[in-house]
């Protein structure tokens, strides 16, 4: 479990001066608070919300919304603002995050090339700014880069660890984001849900609502009218009827969509405390699962342009491991259980318990020629054991016995079979009950002598 990053006490500067700005060609096609975000650099996410909340901001002399797209030409107000003066420790400059998150962040960089940034993202760590934290991971970064212009690709919750990529130029933002538009970047999350999926590989195409808040807070459902949204759940390891591990994939990226469309299948993700199920939440924190059982594994797709393939994959975290590890024993569990139900039934349905047998051969499964092709069963005997020329190879019967009688040993105890037939071959060895018979007597085709 992450450790909350505590964040020191900040001392508030002076504001800044209005501004009218026009925009550029280079400046285009980006979301307005992200346009803002790059601005106030020192500037927590909340406040910049806010500013737009109340009008503060305006382009062409009207009101927009957090998504609204700037077009070159646009003129932009930017209204004034308090700039942070620095950390009360004397730890950072200003407005700049505490060392601690620096130092995480850096240290989470599993990949970076001219291009991109790929970080395994810690959980409990926003990838921005905003729902009561000043900084994240985007905010980190800058102040840590401070020469480089970094944007975020895509985004994942703040309990939701894994593949986080950054871009490092306008260009590359742009490409990255038409590809994910197009359905070309491929991303797969691990996912543990409630209950044994038995729905297979399962597409889930389900509009989701975004704009839904519940005491303040985002809440995403399933309606007609939202956005077209697809998740591929496809099961990966059973734990008994207490858990599945799932790979899932988006084509789509929607907030909380994996969330979701787990609950609307009936298997909600375990550690989920806004979608999930509060009984089996805290039955799992028996096993150690602090958080919600969601982690980014990996992301690939081919550059355009050049179509060269990418591809970057990060474990799953030891918190989550060791969740696994806890959970495991069930589903060893659940695997034992399997044979004692098919002995148990093999054992009513034709097990040999010393009582005759019917129709001459074994109800566990047909013969072909002289070998049983039935399973074993439970007291050791049957398809294991040789038979030559038709008979059981520890049990010698006399020439020219039928298999019409129960026998004991060898002998014939006077008891029938009903439905028995004589089998092919010659016998040697044994001995009737009324009499004993030469082994080198040739065969006749039918006794003459009394049945016993």
């Amino acid at each position: 479990m992450t450790t909350p990053i505590e964040e020191p006490v900040r001392i508030h500067g002076p504001k800044s001066a209005v501004e009218m700005r026009t925009i550029t060609a280079d400046e285009a096609g980006q979301r307005i608070d992200n346009f803002l975000m790059r601005h106030f650099k020192t500037v927590p996410r909340s406040r910049v919300y806010r500013l737009l909340r109340k009008g503060e901001v305006r382009v062409n002399r009207k009101r927009v919304d957090a998504e609204y797209r700037i077009a070159e030409g646009d003129e932009v107000r930017l209204p004034p603002v308090r700039l942070d003066g620095g950390d009360s420790d004397g730890q950072g400059g200003p407005g700049r995050p505490s060392t601690s998150l620096l130092e995480l962040i850096e240290g989470s960089v599993i990949f970076q090339d001219k291009h991109v940034l790929v970080l395994d993202k810690p959980a409990g760590v926003a990838v921005h700014g905003g729902s009561g934290m000043s900084y994240g991971v985007i905010e980190a970064l800058r102040a840590s880069r401070p020469r480089e212009t970094l944007e975020l690709v895509h985004r994942l919750d703040r309990d939701t660890s894994g593949c986080l990529l950054i871009a490092r130029d306008r260009q590359t933002l742009t490409a990255l984001h038409a590809l994910i538009r197009n359905g070309g970047m491929h991303k797969t999350y691990l996912a543990l849900v409630s209950g044994s999926w038995q729905l297979g590989t399962k597409r889930i195409d389900a509009p989701l609502a975004t704009d839904n808040r519940q005491h303040g807070e985002r809440h995403v459902r399933v309606a007609p009218a939202g956005k077209d949204s697809v998740s591929v759940f496809k099961p990966v390891q059973f734990f008994g009827s207490l858990a599945t591990l799932m790979e899932v994939d988006i084509p789509t990226g929607r907030t909380h969509q994996i969330r979701v469309h787990a609950s609307f299948a009936g298997h909600p993700l375990l550690g989920d405390d806004k979608y999930g199920d509060y009984e089996l939440n805290a039955e799992m924190k028996q096993h150690g699962l602090r958080r919600t059982f969601l982690h980014a594994q990996q992301v690939a797709f081919e550059w355009p342009g050049s179509g060269v393939p990418f591809h970057v994959s990060a474990p799953l975290p030891a918190e989550l491991s060791a969740v696994i590890d806890a959970i495991t024993p069930m589903k060893r569990s659940a695997k034992r259980a399997a044979p004692r139900a098919t002995a148990g039934a093999a054992a009513g349905s034709g097990a040999k318990s010393g009582g005759p047998r019917t129709g001459g051969a074994r109800t566990g499964g047909p013969r072909t020629g002289d070998a049983r092709t039935s399973e074993p069963r439970a007291d050791g005997a049957g398809a294991s054991e040789p038979r030559s020329g038709g008979a059981r190879a520890s049990r010698p019967r006399p020439v020219g016995a039928t298999t019409s009688g129960s026998r004991t040993g060898g002998s014939r105890t006077g008891g029938a079979r009903t439905g028995g037939a004589r089998t092919s071959g010659p016998r040697t060895g044994g001995a009737r009950a009324d009499g004993p018979k030469s082994a080198s007597r040739p065969p006749r085709k039918k006794s003459s002598r009394g049945r016993g």
